[in-house]
């Protein structure tokens, strides 16, 4: 268990007057644990209690690997497929002083499981997922340490690509590029999007198949791990030649990436930062393509705390880290977006991403 996150979590429970968190197996749970188990249909959980103390509920099948994760002198309620886990779960929570409490419940913990416990047991369960995040959206020293190597390998795979796109690729292709580099560099493959063509007008692009033409736009949305700290870039290529339009609409989405970086101070209330890159786009006549948030929060998680968008009503604390990344999205035709990490430090505002953000032509 890591113990300094543990204390925080335990912090923000009495501070909620919340008596206890259930974590199914999630990325929440290995950041707490530095392990998680295989999440399945069987009910299985870490319950964090408001004084520190915790438990952990599961199948038979689980036990024995929960004991070694957890150590001596942890308590792991096992209960068998032949007799259901609700008996199991309602003597764990008896035991441990948690009937007729409110317990918060992380991300990945199906409804169905809430609602039975919820119909045979006497407790009230409430959404846990913007306090856990709360726990680590802070970042030390170290993490963002951390964030900036893993944004240099980024930037340094960024450069290998210029060299390495072709025409007659296909997407797949780049992505299993990017992957490779981050391995040659020290670090993990966390993700990668290469959205070619039309297909760069899809925010969310989960296709891989287009081939790259001799006249291309391609988007690229990638990021590695290092030390368990996640990077996040995108830079938008043009292959053969760049279009006057699309020179233009370039133009306006780095107009607003700055406006948004420069507006992302200490103290700066968040929906002002989504205006201020948002006001940009809008007077390229687009803006209504622009359907994202302006950003995310970024750590251990590619989206974590705290969102960069109008309906997020808090102001910015030295330690938080996000993105920056308005796009303009003409569908059936082509998409532009620029985004980088920012980290709010002690000196000012860092922008983590040091890639050329010029228009680039391959």
């Amino acid at each position: 268990m890591r113990i300094e996150y543990l204390n925080r979590l335990v912090d923000i429970l009495k501070k909620e007057k919340l008596d206890a968190m259930l974590i199914a197996p999630s990325e929440e749970m290995k950041f707490l644990l530095g392990n998680s188990t295989h999440l399945c249909e069987r009910f299985q959980a870490l319950i964090i209690k408001d004084n520190g103390e915790y438990f952990y509920i599961c199948n038979l099948l689980t036990v024995d690997e929960i004991k070694e994760i957890l150590g001596e002198g942890i308590k792991v309620y096992g209960w068998f497929d032949g007799d259901g886990f609700i008996d199991t779960a309602k003597k764990a929570f008896e035991e441990n002083g948690l009937i007729d409490k409110t317990i918060g419940v992380n991300s990945t913990e199906r409804a169905c499981i809430i609602l039975d416990l919820m119909k045979h047991i006497d407790v009230k369960f409430v959404n846990g997922k913007p306090h856990l995040e709360e726990m680590r959206i802070i970042k030390t020293d170290e993490e963002i340490e951390n964030l900036r190597k893993a944004a240099q390998i980024t930037d340094e795979t960024f450069l290998e690509l210029l060299k390495f796109i072709k025409p007659g690729m296909k997407e797949a292709d780049v992505v299993n590029f990017i992957n490779k580099t981050f391995i040659e560099k020290g670090a993990q493959p966390g993700f990668a999007m290469v959205c070619t063509g039309p297909n760069a007008a899809l925010p969310h692009y989960a296709g891989d198949q287009r081939v790259i033409q001799e006249k291309d736009v391609v988007l690229l949305d990638f990021g590695c791990i290092y030390n368990s700290m996640c990077a996040d870039m995108t830079r938008t290529v043009f292959v053969g030649g760049v279009t006057e339009e699309e020179i233009k609409m370039y133009e306006y989405v780095l107009e607003a990436n700055i406006a948004g970086e420069s507006k992302a101070v200490k103290g700066a209330y968040i929906p002002d930062i989504d205006k201020a890159a948002r006001d940009i786009v809008n007077k390229s006549g687009y803006g209504d393509t622009f359907v994202t948030r302006l950003g995310h929060g970024i750590g251990y998680s590619i989206h974590e705390a705290p969102d960069i968008k109008q309906s997020n009503k808090r102001y910015l604390e030295k330690g938080m880290a996000f993105s920056i990344e308005p796009g303009i999205y003409r569908v059936g035709e082509f998409g532009i977006r620029i985004e980088d990490i920012v980290v709010i430090t002690e000196k000012g505002t860092e922008v983590l991403n040091q890639a050329s953000k010029e228009i680039i032509v391959i």
